[in-house]
């Protein structure tokens, strides 16, 4: 067995911590684990911070059954549904983040995948924001193809996201209308289609630390290099309203191990943020260097402005990180 330190060096160096190198980490003393985390995130990342906000561009009503989502059809929850907003409203909200020092900006959709027509619209919605704001642009269309995904692209998307959400043998118990391959089909499209990627995954879904470790291994072979991190919110009328939360310091493991698997990622805190009585700040001194800011899809996160404090106050920089 390796120690934490002969891991750390050995990525340093260049090398990768094996799968077996990560289960043995996962159950490392937490304090030497997160500073060597930490050290291995400065080395390759330096102060670089990846601050990002979302807009919910078609809210409810998905097909899908993701036993953790609030918008799925086939839960009875309180989620607000509405069909696409207007490309003013998306523009106006590029603006409000833009003005506030984020440097991207991602729309995400309800659904399986947004149909032509739908693209087609949110593709003059994403020129728009390129016409009058200056900010990077992220889609969440769900399961597109290729020729889709190109369309955002041409129209100035630089990112897509598409969460793997757990690991491939968990993904039967998490949800049953589409596949794990479904989702790497659709990463590795858009990958064609000149797009960077943002792809990661809920943690708390019932999973064990091998599922949490074997997510990771998929997004470094499918070498994405922006990982949300999402930690569940028990939302009441989904199959998991009643799941164990995780803790701070469950957050601070997965952040370190991700870090050791992928050195030079963006590991970014997305959902279930607002749970944590730190805002994160623990997980972000633990090998984590990226958020997702403001409001979830359908749960409250931290105001931009805290979170601008906050990265300064850690002596971070908001950067655009990896695409």
């Amino acid at each position: 067995m390796r120690t934490i330190d002969e891991c750390k060096q050995k990525i340093k160096n260049g090398g990768e911590v094996t799968r077996q190198e990560a289960i043995e980490l996962y159950d490392a003393p937490l304090e030497s684990l997160c500073a060597a985390a930490d050290e291995i995130r400065r080395h390759f990342c330096g102060d670089g911070f990846d601050i990002c906000t979302i807009i919910n561009g078609k809210s409810g009503r998905c097909s899908e059954n993701c036993k953790f989502c609030a918008q799925s059809a086939y839960y009875n929850t309180e989620t607000k549904e509405y069909s696409l907003l207007d490309t003013e409203e998306i523009v106006r909200q590029a603006k409000y983040n833009a003005d506030r020092g984020v440097l991207r900006y991602s729309i995400v959709t309800s659904g399986k995948a947004l149909k032509d027509s739908e693209v087609e619209k949110m593709c003059a919605a994403i020129r728009q924001i390129k016409k009058e704001v200056d900010i990077e642009v992220c889609v969440s269309f769900g399961l597109l193809n290729e020729e889709q995904f190109r369309k955002a692209k041409e129209a100035g998307a630089s990112r897509v996201h598409n969460n793997l959400e757990t690991s491939r043998r968990n993904f039967p118990n998490i949800c049953t209308t589409h596949t794990f391959d479904d989702k790497v089909a659709a990463i590795k499209a858009a990958r064609a289609a000149g797009l960077s990627v943002c792809s990661g995954g809920i943690m708390g879904l019932g999973e064990t630390k091998e599922d949490r470790i074997d997510m990771a291994l998929s997004l470094r072979e499918l070498g994405v290099k922006s990982i949300p991190v999402n930690m569940l919110n028990p939302i009441p009328g989904t199959p998991y309203e009643d799941n164990e939360r995780l803790t701070e310091d469950d957050m601070r493991r997965i952040a370190a191990v991700y870090r050791f698997i992928l050195p030079d990622a963006s590991i970014r805190l997305a959902g279930g943020r607002g749970l944590m009585g730190d805002k994160g700040e623990g997980c972000f001194q633990s090998g984590a260097n990226a958020v997702i800011s403001g409001d979830m899809l359908t749960t409250s996160g931290y105001t931009i402005e805290s979170d601008m404090e906050m990265l300064c106050r850690l002596g971070y920089r908001a950067v655009l990180c990896n695409g």
